[in-house]
């Protein structure tokens, strides 16, 4: 029961981090990636769907996004998401496929997405130290019921805050990195 709850907490700490880890690759810097427009979805036939489900995205040079439709007779559909999806994108379109120049990012931009970053780390490290209050709440709960002693609780409670220690310091050190990536376009 109590390795149980020790890998609980372990695995709920490293679901929140690797959460946080693809929300912070998201983040556009001097590499343009084809996981970039991930977030725009379309109108297909009446359902939401992804683009990357209706297309193939490559990065055609370092600025610029090329977008294969499966499906041609979406472009202007697909042109309008883009468009609309507060990226400050501009599509090109072709008889083929849909051009996105990616633009440069400016000084303003740059600290705007450091705050962001920022902030998001903070999330995180607030729902690392969640977990670490529930489970104490947990051990709390087993000791008064006496299913284990003073000694166990005290070996559970370190291995948690060892656990809280990790992976607050993978989330910063993700963090600091990512900012340096953006100070150093």
């Amino acid at each position: 029961m109590l390795t149980t709850l020790k890998e609980r907490v372990y695995i709920q700490m490293n679901k929140c981090f690797l959460l946080f880890h693809k929300d912070l690759n998201k983040v556009r810097t001097n590499r343009v990636s084809s996981t970039f427009l991930d977030n725009i979805y379309v109108d297909y036939y009446g359902t939401s769907t992804a683009l990357s489900k209706l297309s193939h995205i490559i990065v055609e040079n370092n600025n610029t996004l090329k977008i294969t439709l499966f499906d041609v007779s979406i472009k202007n559909i697909v042109e309008k998401a883009i468009l609309n999806s507060n990226l400050g994108l501009n599509p090109i379109s072709t008889t083929s496929c849909i051009r996105v120049p990616i633009p440069k990012l400016t000084e303003s931009r740059r600290k705007e997405l450091i705050k962001i970053i920022k902030h998001d780390a903070e999330n995180a490290r607030i729902s690392i130290r969640n977990i670490r209050r529930e489970a104490n709440s947990r051990i709390k709960i087993l000791l008064k019921k006496k299913e284990i002693n003073q000694d166990v609780e005290q070996d559970i409670r370190q291995n948690i805050q060892k656990n809280t220690d990790l992976f607050i310091k993978k989330i910063n050190d993700v963090t600091d990195s990512k900012e340096k990536e953006l100070l150093l376009i």
